[in-house]
């Protein structure tokens, strides 16, 4: 029997999402007779079940929840090899640049100086991205390369661009405060915030403690997390580089002497030998300071 082809792929994902063929058929566009022939088809090719069917609802089965793991890999690779084939193929060479913003602000603007001067670099686009979203970009195609701190390394080459000392951000009127110099043990029953929208990260991040939980306020951007830093929700382990441009009366930053630095790093998809990359990346690292 032939290989799963892609569109039973894609039809298979959009079922396993929505557990219903009619809601499916809708979100692909098709009829639902010509949906339901494709996945027990792809069933076929298998050999397994890939849903448990009763009158009312489908289920996942084992070997169903497998291939939506595997599935979303094969399709994401092949959404990405897509997108960059198709900005490969336009005219000058063009790089498509990512960060949070922030974070890299300064160095960026500095590469796009460069850019304009030395002939051997690429058309450089930089797109302002959200909290944990750098990674995912570069993973599924809508950047190149990306400038992060804190994201999931899967499918992923890094290297580090620079470090910085992390403060503890704390309200202005909390106890710890009046200290000049805390400890990462000085924040342990402090309650770290948790971020939407993604997987949580690192707790050593936020705390400088990787057995406590994240058991604060939810927080969407770096704006809300200083709301509830502010109201004495949360505290937090902050870039110093966040501290200098964030000052505010109601929040306090103070030195954390055992805390480890903040690393940004330049990432791009694992194995990719582009010169574009190349060059920003050195370009990236020799514009640091």
């Amino acid at each position: 029997m032939p290989e799963p082809e892609i569109r039973e792929l894609r039809y298979f994902c959009a079922v396993a999402e929505e557990l219903n063929i009619t809601r499916a058929a809708e979100r692909l566009g098709i009829a639902q007779p010509p949906l339901s022939r494709a996945i027990r088809q792809l069933e076929r090719r298998l050999g397994v079940a890939l849903f448990d069917r009763t009158v009312h609802r489908l289920t996942l089965t084992r070997a169903g929840e497998t291939l939506v793991e595997e599935a979303s890999v094969v399709l994401g690779a092949l959404d990405s090899a897509v997108r960059r084939t198709r900005r490969a193929g336009l005219p000058g060479a063009r790089l498509v640049v990512t960060a949070k913003p922030g974070v890299a602000t300064e160095s960026l603007r500095r590469v796009r100086e460069r850019s304009r001067t030395d002939p051997d670099a690429p058309e450089l686009r930089v797109v302002v991205s959200g909290f944990g979203e750098q990674a995912d970009m570069v993973r599924d195609g809508r950047a190149d390369v990306a400038i992060a701190g804190c994201f999931d390394g899967h499918g992923l080459d890094t290297e580090l661009l620079w470090t910085e000392p992390r403060v503890a951000a704390l309200a202005a009127g909390h106890g710890l405060a009046v200290r000049d110099v805390l400890g990462t043990a000085d924040l342990a029953g402090e309650p770290a915030p948790r971020w939407s929208g993604r997987a949580v990260l690192d707790h050593d991040f936020w705390l400088g403690n990787p057995d406590r939980p994240a058991d604060g306020p939810l927080v969407r951007d770096i704006a809300q997390l200083l709301e509830v830093i502010a109201l004495g929700q949360a505290a937090a382990l902050v870039p110093a580089s966040l501290a200098a441009r964030n000052v505010r009366p109601d929040v306090t930053y103070r030195p954390v002497r055992d805390a480890a630095p903040y690393r940004t790093l330049a990432l791009w998809p694992a194995g990719a030998r582009s010169p574009w990359i190349t060059w920003f990346v050195r370009t990236a690292r020799e514009s640091t300071g």
